[in-house]
């Protein structure tokens, strides 16, 4: 049988551990870093959290061009493959990032060419660090915050509840006539 510890040592090492991990997060972040944290979290899961924040804070910054192309994934410029190429690599591409667990979201709206265009000028190069294990990471396309990918989101992916509370929200906003996407590609791509 197990004794309580009635001053409580375990959960003070804990608090002082967690008040550590917080403090080298803010020195990371160059002095300045603005948080909220629920008071009824669980000790053990806020202590995961701040370990997680420092790690990727800690982590080396790369792109996903630069890790694919680290593992030997030859991601030719879109106008030198044709249709048919591009279609395979497109899919090579998307399991890739699967392997890296790196999973994408929200593409129904682009053809082929469309998706890998965006993925090789824009998404690859983005920055972000080597891949913390036990993480996984979701590029999710029309998540910007740019005009087009609201539209996007708003008129492919919303469902009724985030329409009527985007609606709410930024009432000066028109909101596009709900459509079924174009294509039909996300409920085949892997899941992380």
């Amino acid at each position: 049988m197990a004794l309580e510890d009635p001053r409580d040592l375990k959960g003070i090492d804990q608090e002082i551990r967690i008040n550590e991990l917080k403090a080298e997060a803010e020195e990371l972040a160059g002095g300045e870093m603005t948080t909220w944290e629920n008071p009824d979290c669980p000790p053990d899961i806020a202590e995961r959290f701040w370990e997680h924040v420092v790690a990727y804070e800690k982590a080396p910054r790369t792109s996903h061009f630069q890790m694919l192309s680290d593992r030997g994934v030859e991601l030719p410029p879109p106008d030198e493959l044709s249709d048919e190429a591009l279609h395979a690599k497109l899919w090579e591409l998307i399991h890739a990032l699967a392997e890296m667990q790196t999973f994408l979201v929200s593409t129904d709206h682009y053809n082929d060419r469309e998706l890998y265009e965006h993925l090789w000028y824009e998404t690859l190069h983005e920055v972000t660090i080597e891949p913390l294990p036990g993480i996984t990471c979701t590029l999710d396309l029309v998540s910007s915050g740019s005009e087009e990918d609201i539209e996007n989101y708003l008129r492919y992916y919303a469902d009724d509840e985030s329409r009527a509370h985007w609606k709410e929200s930024y009432p000066g906003d028109a909101i596009p006539p709900r459509e079924k996407p174009p294509y039909d590609r996300d409920r085949q791509l892997p899941k992380g």
